[in-house]
């Protein structure tokens, strides 16, 4: 019984050289594997003349999307800290809400630019982009200690 099972399975295997089926379009034979050199399979790539510096694929904009929230979250309870912080000290109220304000617009700022130098610097990390987004952000935050003062 068993003999006969092998009998089968072996009958079903097709031949090495035989034709899967399935050819691209202009593919005339099937192609042969590369022969190994010293037992390993080499490839040989050439470079594409313009090709892209890095594609930003959309599973890191959403990362990026994703760790950006976050640092929002963590900046809105850093900011009523920063708020509560300045009320104690005896900053008026209306001052220190500026000042916590201005604090979270800067750091939204500057981790806005950190998070898109991150997913693609090649993209993102040019003067056009990098520079107005950490300029605001250091001046938010150099105005939010000239308003938090007494």
């Amino acid at each position: 019984m068993q003999e006969s099972a092998m009998k089968n399975t072996n009958a079903q295997t097709p031949a090495p050289d035989a034709d899967p089926g399935f050819k691209l379009p202009g593919e005339d034979a099937p192609a042969k594997p590369a022969e190994p050199v010293d037992g390993i399979n080499t490839i040989e790539v050439a470079p594409v003349a313009e090709a892209p510096v890095a594609d930003t694929s959309s599973r890191d904009l959403a990362v990026g999307a994703v760790v950006f929230v976050i640092l929002l979250v963590v900046y809105f309870f850093v900011r009523n800290a920063y708020v509560h912080h300045l009320v104690v000290r005896r900053v008026p109220p209306s001052n220190a809400g500026s000042a916590g304000s201005l604090m979270f617009v800067g750091l939204c700022f500057m981790s806005a630019a950190a998070v898109l130098a991150m997913i693609n610097a090649g993209k993102f990390l040019t003067f056009a982009i990098t520079a107005p987004l950490v300029a605001v952000g250091l001046i938010a935050l150099v105005a939010a200690l000239f308003v938090g003062r007494r």
